[in-house]
């Protein structure tokens, strides 16, 4: 699971990188300030995956922060057509979850959902009574829906198959995508 886990990681990065290198690209031209805010927020993402690569599990707070950076990045690169709204509970904060859990779903709504003007994906992430992170979407898949292995979603479950022995939980309705990770 490790392994798979590390592999994932390795494939996404890159692909998150050149994505981000082009939003970067453009952003030059446009507004400096704003590039300078992006490469400050792309240094943060990286500094994170770097410092944390080795750690099986990590903080909430951690988790949020982190995600927060990234969140900057693509909310820039599709020009806020993508909102990430957090609602988790103060008391939770210091509670344990597997690195770039978050990173992970929320790239997985962008991979398979439209984020446009008309479209906006809207993405929630929650705590509940049960002492689990929830990470819904609304769903709107694309046309041409990309060849999904599920191999994110798999990787996650398996590794908080050695986490905990609370299961993740993912379901599908017409109108929206839910993951729920339980907090350690």
């Amino acid at each position: 699971a490790e392994f798979r886990f590390e592999a994932l990681r390795a494939q996404i990065n890159p692909h998150f990188l050149f994505n981000s290198l082009n939003t970067l690209s453009s952003l030059i031209y446009e507004d400096r300030d704003k590039a300078a805010g992006f490469i400050r927020h792309l240094s943060d993402v990286y500094r994170y995956v770097l410092e944390n690569r080795n750690r099986e599990t990590i903080t909430l707070s951690e988790e949020l922060t982190f995600i927060k950076a990234f969140v900057y990045l693509y909310q820039l690169r599709f020009d806020n057509k993508l909102t990430v709204s957090v609602a988790v509970e103060e008391t939770l904060l210091q509670r344990l979850i597997a690195p770039m859990t978050l990173q992970l779903l929320i790239e997985n709504a962008v991979k398979h959902n439209i984020v446009s003007t008309r479209k906006p994906l809207n993405i929630e992430i929650y705590t509940d009574e049960n002492l689990f992170l929830n990470v819904r979407n609304n769903l709107q898949k694309k046309q041409t829906e990309e060849v999904s292995t599920a191999m994110g979603l798999k990787n996650i479950v398996s590794r908080y198959g050695f986490l905990t022995r609370l299961p993740v939980e993912i379901k599908e309705t017409d109108n929206e995508f839910i993951v729920k990770v339980p907090l350690i």
